[in-house]
């Protein structure tokens, strides 16, 4: 990529961006993914969102056995040479090989992708996303959606056969799942002041 390309990276090559890309560009900003071989920015999120992201990730780090699975955010994901998204919320395996100065997972790596819907994300976080994820591979996708402040969580696991998503469960007030690990989750405490436990 040339340095005109860096100072400019808002107006695409006529080819589009690929993976890689997103590490040599100087100053994206945060959490700006490639779909599709364009950059898209995100917008600054509602306090609902963190405490959604807050509440989910301190469920699974306390749910998940350790030796098999990480939680991780603020990483994307490389499911192609130009799509490179950025989960809001990541379940990892344990063992998988990347660096301390790794600023992404190659999709095999993924076990779970958690999206918190935002406005201006709706139409990637329940359509493009999802399909992307499936096609690629990733066993299981979580969509959280915000109702009048209240989490909903619409979980889906793949199916090998069509590679493509089918729905295990609709969640208002908790969450009960037996895969990828028991899941046990009190969705009502987003209400509640204090730390956020699940």
């Amino acid at each position: 990529m040339s340095a005109e390309l860096a100072d400019t990276w808002h107006r695409p090559p006529p080819e589009g961006y690929f993976a890689d890309d997103l590490d040599r560009i100087p100053d994206l900003p945060p959490h700006t993914e490639l779909i599709d071989g364009s950059l898209v920015v995100v917008s600054p999120q509602k306090r609902f969102h963190m405490m959604a992201l807050r509440l989910l990730e301190n469920a699974l780090i306390r749910l998940a056995p350790g030796d098999r699975f990480v939680v991780s955010r603020e990483m994307s994901v490389v499911l192609g040479e130009r799509q490179r998204p950025e989960p809001d919320l990541l379940l990892v395996h344990a063992d998988a090989e990347i660096g301390l100065d790794a600023t992404w997972y190659p999709a095999d790596a993924v076990v779970l992708a958690v999206e918190v819907v935002s406005p201006d994300s709706e139409e990637r976080d329940r359509k493009r996303k999802p399909s992307l994820y499936a096609e690629a591979g990733i066993r299981y996708f979580w969509r959280v959606e915000d109702a009048e402040g209240r989490m909903v969580i619409y979980a889906y696991e793949l199916d090998p056969a069509t590679s493509k998503y089918v729905p295990v469960g609709i969640f208002h007030d908790r969450m009960n799942l037996a895969h990828p690990f028991e899941i046990d989750i009190d969705l009502t405490v987003i209400d509640q002041k204090g730390p956020l436990r699940g």
